[in-house]
Parts: structure tokens; C-alpha cells; sequence
């Protein structure tokens, strides 16, 4: 599930939303109340139940070979999400709902010396159709080329990649189980 030209994606659980207005997230280190959606690039980040923690690892300009292999894995295509065992369920059972939303109101988002990870609006947004069920969350990874990958816990998997070349994201990371004590920080 892609936007189209001209578009962006809103994706959400509650198919009932019939207009979007800007609001500070709880989760965001963002004051500005904004209307959030994904363009292209961003909405595999987002085939997932809304709470479920996700670290995303994908192949970028800079990446080496060896962290290539080591992350993504030789011969796996270019980008790998993982999410816990506990979440797999989830993964099967949700229905997310994705909101075509009109391109123009929106501008990318991102931290400093970044690719945009977002699109904000800082106006009300109406939707350009009802809302489409995106279907099965695993196989929209899979006819994208993404490796979908089941761990125990998430922390070991984030610590390797945050500390490696590869482009990474981690998404509602504070729902993982708790750090080993083992691992990492």
C-alpha cells in the first residue's frame, strides 16, 4: 500500500476518520500541532499495528558491505524490519486502514542532517476517498521485498544496527520487552 502521485498515506486502525486535524502526538518531541501522513518511501515503516515495536534496517549511500551482510543479510534484498515473537499475532490479526491524503498541504520532516521520515500539515486535511484496508500486514512486506524478520527481543538486533552503516528507524521501541541485561547499554 503506496500512495499515488499527488498523494500521501495516513495509515490508522480507526477506519472511521472523516477529517484530520493538527495536534501535538503524545509520543512527539515535535510542539507544533501537525497532521501526519508518509510519502512512498515511508510507508512500509508503517505496515504495522500502531503499538507495535518495529526496528527497521535498510541498505543507504553509505553502508558497507560487511554491515550490509552482518544486518540486512548476503543476498536478502535492501532493507529488513524486525519486530518481536509477542507481536506476530498482532501482525496477523489487525486491520489497517490507510487514508489517501491530497500531497499539497504537506512538507517533509526530519532531524537534522536526515532524510525526511514524515509529512506534516499544519492545517486541517480531508481525505480523498474512504478509507482502504491495506490487508495482510505480512505479505504487504513480502510483495514489497522485505524481509520480515521475528526476534525475542528487539534490543540486541536495534544495539548491532544503530551502531552499524545502515539506515535504521525504531518505532514505538518503548513497547519492546525489557533490555536483557546482557545486551548493550
Amino acid at each position: 500500500m503506496r500512495p499515488a502521485p499527488g498523494e500521501v498515506l495516513h495509515f490508522s486502525e480507526d477506519p472511521t476518520i472523516t477529517r484530520f486535524v493538527p495536534h501535538v502526538a503524545a509520543t512527539s518531541t515535535e510542539p507544533t500541532p501537525y497532521v501526519w501522513a508518509v510519502d512512498r518511501r515511508n510507508a512500509p515503516s508503517y505496515w504495522f499495528p500502531r503499538q507495535c515495536p518495529r526496528a527497521m534496517a535498510w541498505v543507504g549511500r553509505r553502508t558497507t558491505d560487511a554491515d550490509r551482510d552482518r544486518i540486512i543479510g548476503a543476498g536478502c534484498g535492501d532493507r529488513v524490519h524486525a519486530i518481536e515473537y509477542a507481536w506476530l499475532d498482532a501482525m496477523r490479526t489487525t486491520t489497517l486502514y490507510a487514508y489517501r491524503l491530497p500531497a499539497g498541504p504537506f512538507e517533509p520532516i526530519s532531524s537534522p542532517g536526515a532524510q525526511p521520515h514524515a509529512m506534516v500539515a499544519t492545517e486541517p486535511v480531508t481525505p480523498l476517498v474512504p478509507p482502504e484496508p491495506v490487508g495482510n500486514l505480512i505479505d504487504c512486506h513480502a510483495a514489497a521485498g522485505i524481509q520480515l524478520r521475528l526476534l525475542d527481543n528487539l534490543w540486541p538486533f536495534w544495539d548491532e544496527v544503530i551502531a552499524s552503516t545502515v539506515g535504521h528507524s525504531g518505532i514505538r521501541l518503548r513497547n519492546a520487552q525489557v533490555r536483557p541485561a546482557s545486551a548493550g547499554r
